[in-house]
């Protein structure tokens, strides 16, 4: 009676192995408030002639039998596949409807043919219906989909026969279903998988949220471009002199206080799972259905569906005018956002935010200043800055007559700060179009910092702003000092991994001013043309026409160079610092960028840029009441990187065994090893850690991990190295610049992540399609988007990849190309290219680390390049050697 209650309040049936035929009549196997879709197993095709067939019985109750359509329907000697489409009577907004596959796979079967038919079937059911809700059950015996479809997850976790798992059930979401056994049906040799939903809709996943938005329109700009043109800004300037935190405290309340009084703003409820083409008037609609649908006025209800459906078709199509004025004008990042959000791909940016009471954001405060000794207590800069009165609006001379009598020198301090300023010579003195075309760079959606200041208004008023901004940063160079409301850091902490449980567990992300951003980005200019010849020459970081690419490049080249002669290791330590940027110390710094022969002017302003930093934490509720002090660059600003480069530019290492090698913050050491000599390599580790020692670098020894690569067929164990009284973890795989390398450098690991990262973006592609989007913009969307995932590094591993790898890889470009229905490069069309581009920039750089490399295999009678002795098939396919092969080969 149990069973049968299970049987009758199920939503599907499916059963595999039905033993049904053209001579069983569907009257016999009907069930009683099912409806009842079937596929019976073809002699001619499957070549046999008993057994098989495929049934799915859906409840009258949950789907109304008009909705279940047969979509596909598929019998070979591989597989027997049957695809159903239902639309329930209830179905969270999220999905359009639900597609249910049922399959049966022999024993017999080749598991590759099964899997490729599987998903080519999914594919093209996900490019037809990308809203959908998929659900893939039956027998598979011996063949697994994790491989294929990476993006379904699969939730049968009990034993179905004996002791093994056959029957399977995968769904294209998490957490949607619990599974439970059941006994037998008959006389099956199977279990019952009784499959429960756990999944939660979107709009119980997070409660609404009522959010203040600024309405900017063109109108809104205009007028504040207006009060902007009419302010006088030597007024306003004036009264402070050389006080740079009271002037600057003053412009930016006086910024904040126009665009209050200005732009106008408004309340919205955001709900979780609102799409985004929904209006205010649509809702609207929605509601009035409602009613209509309560009163049981049949006609009302009729006519309001008929609106509803045409708004609904309006609606979408703006959206879709929408996303491709965002494609057209290249704003690949709010397309992607949205698409994100309609397809719940990843999480929402609210979902991030940490939630807690001002006692949790106390403790993360003073977690992530635990470098610094010093933790004054103070108010948040934000809460006690007062709040700039009324009658400052548009704070001209006119309105303010006490201020019309100035002296003279006022009107000319935009370009000369002060007379005691000028007695001390400053080369460093930005103009007005420096200024002004960095404020226009700024990103108009960027999280504004403690200052409030919205990126949109000093993007739209650039050319107002730029003469205030400049007097500003020539004042803040002149004094060498940075106001502290500009070095005021809100941490936001953002997870790490799914399910945070320590401290540790959280990465803090500091929002800082943008203005202070603006004229990070003018320095780090200036920085970076004073001490570009004295950085390390294998730091890959912040040089021009070199990247993540040439790093890869330049350690698998030497690594399997080294692995050429017999007998040989290679071992590589890749080191992992504890808040990198946070532990610069600033007296360390100064004498670095002395010997470096930076301006002692501008290192004097960096060292105040470095110190003294106040910063708070704000979570989703509250923010902390507890500001400390910390010193050093926190992460999310723009100087800090490029401060850390220069940091860590005077330890180098550079010998024919051993190397040392870094891309900002991430440094890997690379040591061949001769039979049992270790000597060197190890050396080379032991003075790195003194020296981090030294200079105060925190080594965190617990993710700092060692890769050995060994092709010898009976290899010797290998003694782990000990650094500060721990021994680092010997792993077979490692991410290196996002990059999966493996002990065995034969790219599975990597070929893996870029294949579900590809799958992951292609559904995205698919929802973009859905809209009607017109192909050229399609096409753009998939270069930047989704090819930029599948391609990246490419010059990498492309060479040296194995064919499996790059068919996956292909069939993933493929059906990329189905959904933009066009045909697309394959991967080694690709590779080709870039692998030609990469060596031509190699060759016409002098500073790339690989130059002299290539150019001793110039040859001396033509403009062939040597092809390199390679012993190994390993070399032979990496990238040197491939690229001068296809560089010869486009001479003749």
């Amino acid at each position: 009676m149990k069973l049968e209650r299970v049987y009758r309040e199920s939503s599907l049936l499916c059963f595999t192995e039905t033993w049904l035929n053209q001579d069983t009549p569907d009257s016999v196997v009907s069930l009683t408030g099912f409806t009842f879709v079937r596929a019976d197993r073809s002699a001619e095709e499957s070549g046999k002639k008993k057994g098989g067939g495929l049934a799915v019985f859906v409840n009258d109750r949950w789907c109304n039998p008009g909705h279940v359509n047969v979509k596909v329907k598929l019998c070979s000697r591989d597989i027997e596949l049957l695809a159903v489409s239902v639309r329930p009577y209830y179905i969270p907004r999220e999905f359009s409807h639900v597609l249910v596959l049922t399959v049966y796979i022999p024993p017999s079967a080749n598991a590759a043919a099964a899997c490729e038919c599987v998903h080519s079937t999914v594919s093209k059911l996900q490019t037809e219906h990308p809203q959908a809700l998929i659900v893939i059950s039956g027998d598979f015996n011996h063949v697994s989909l994790s491989a294929t479809l990476t993006s379904f997850i699969q939730y049968v976790n009990c034993h179905t026969r004996d002791k093994k798992t056959l029957d399977l059930l995968y769904a294209n979401i998490k957490n949607a279903y619990i599974s439970t056994p059941l006994p037998p049906l008959g006389r099956s040799d199977h279990n019952l998988v009784h499959l429960l939903p756990a999944y939660t809709p979107v709009v119980k996943q997070q409660s609404p949220q009522v959010k203040e938005v600024k309405i900017w329109s063109e109108e809104a700009s205009e007028r504040l471009r207006d009060c902007f043109n009419i302010t006088d800004w030597d007024v306003l300037c004036s009264p402070h002199g050389e006080d740079i935190d009271s002037l600057t405290h003053c412009v930016t309340d006086y910024i904040n206080f126009c665009v209050e009084n200005t732009v106008p703003s408004r309340s919205v409820q955001c709900f979780p799972n609102n799409k985004p083409w929904v209006t205010p008037e649509l809702k609207a609609l929605l509601n009035e259905k409602k009613r209509a649908f309560l009163s049981g006025d049949r006609e009302e209800l009729r006519r309001v569906q008929r609106e509803l459906k045409y708004n609904i078709r309006r609606c979408k199509d703006n959206y879709k005018k929408k996303l491709e004025r965002g494609l057209e004008q290249n704003n690949i990042r709010d397309v992607w956002r949205g698409l994100k959000y309609i397809s719940g791909h990843g999480k929402h940016g609210d979902a991030l935010q940490v939630i807690g009471d001002q006692a949790w954001a106390n403790e993360l405060n003073l977690f992530f200043n635990r470098f610094n000794s010093t933790r004054p207590s103070a108010p948040s800069p934000h809460l006690t800055r007062p709040a700039i009165s009324s009658q400052l609006l548009p704070l001209t001379s006119q309105l303010l007559p006490q201020y019309s009598a100035l002296p003279p020198t006022v009107t000319e301090c935009f370009h000369q700060p002060s007379a005691s300023v000028q007695s001390t010579p400053n080369p460093l003195c930005l103009t007005l179009d420096q200024v002004r075309r960095e404020l226009k760079k700024t990103k108009a959606r960027k999280a504004t910092g403690p200052d409030n200041i919205n990126s949109r208004v000093l993007r739209e008023c650039a050319d107002q702003l730029c003469e205030v901004v400049l007097f500003m940063f020539n004042l803040s160079l002149s004094l060498e000092r940075v106001p502290a409301l500009w070095k005021t850091s809100c941490v936001v902490p953002v997870p790490k991994i799914s399910h945070p449980k320590e401290l540790n567990h959280y990465r803090p992300v500091a929002l800082t001013s943008h203005l202070m951003k603006a004229m990070e980005r003018i320095v780090l200019s200036y920085l970076r043309n004073q001490v570009s010849s004295v950085l390390d020459p294998l730091q890959f970081a912040y040089r021009s026409g070199i990247g993540v690419d040439d790093a890869i490049i330049y350690l698998l080249h030497r690594a399997l160079s080294y692995l050429e002669a017999p007998g040989c290791t290679v071992r590589v330590m890749f080191f992992d610092f504890s808040s990198a940027f946070n532990t610069i110390q600033p007296t360390l710094l100064r004498g670095k960028m002395e010997e470096a022969g930076v301006d002692q002017h501008l290192a004097a302003w960096i060292i105040n840029y470095l110190t003294d930093r106040p910063q708070f934490v704000r979570l989703r509720d509250c923010v902390s009441d507890v500001v400390v002090c910390s010193t050093g660059a926190p992460q999310g600003t723009v100087l800090s990187p490029f401060l850390f480069t220069l940091y860590t530019s005077d330890f180098k290492y550079n010998s024919f065994h051993c190397h040392l090698q870094k891309f900002s913050d991430d440094t890997a050491i690379v040591g061949c090893v001769s039979g049992e000599n270790e000597q060197e390599y190890r050396g080379v580790i032991s003075d790195f850690v003194c020296w981090c020692e030294e200079n105060h670098l925190l080594l965190n020894t617990s993710k700092t991990k060692e890769m050995v690569l060994d092709f010898r067929r009976n290899p010797p164990s290998h003694i782990p190295v000990c650094i500060q009284g721990l021994d680092i973890e010997i792993v077979d795989t490692f991410k290196y610049l996002g990059v999966h390398l493996n002990n065995k450098l034969d790219w599975s690991t990597n070929t893996d992540a870029l294949y579900r990262k590809g799958q992951s973006r292609l559904h995205l592609l698919r929802r973009l399609r859905s809209f009607g989007v017109c192909r050229e913009l399609l096409r753009t969307f998939y270069d930047t988007v989704v090819a930029s995932v599948v391609l990246y590094s490419i010059v990498c591993w492309a060479g040296s990849s194995s064919d499996r790898d790059r068919k996956r890889l292909n069939k993933l470009v493929k059906r990329a190309g189905s959904v933009l229905g066009c045909t697309l490069d394959t991967i080694e069309e690709v590779a080709e290219r870039r692998m030609l581009v990469k060596l031509s920039s190699i060759m016409d750089n002098p500073s790339h680390p690989m130059h002299h490399t290539v150019e001793a295999l110039s040859s001396s009678f033509s403009t062939r390049l040597l092809h390199p002795q390679c012993k190994k098939e390993r070399y032979r396919q990496s990238f040197l050697p491939t690229a001068i092969r296809l560089y010869n080969i486009s001479l003749k």
